[in-house]
């Protein structure tokens, strides 16, 4: 995996962009000689698209239980009871 100083990527950014899209490898960005990011390629599918798709694909969602009702009674609540903020 290749290292570069932050500086140097932020003076080629868009060029170093194109080469990991062309050659899919990831480059480990260094501050101060520390790694603090790593840049690689988009795996398929992901760069597009919404989550409820990736999920569709995967066979859905299981509904466990009231997804509507609030979890406790209007009674429960502080704003309710008159003790809100």
């Amino acid at each position: 995996m290749k290292t570069m100083a932050a500086s140097e990527f932020k003076a080629r950014c868009l060029s170093i962009l194109d080469q990991v899209a062309r050659t899919g490898e990831r480059i480990v960005i260094l501050k101060r000689g520390k790694p603090v990011a790593q840049l690689g390629p988009t795996t398929e599918g992901t760069a597009a698209g919404f989550p409820q798709d990736r999920l569709r694909s995967l066979g859905g969602v299981v509904e466990l239980g009231d997804i509507v009702s609030p979890p406790l009674p209007a009674e429960a609540w502080d704003a309710v009871r008159g003790k809100g903020a």
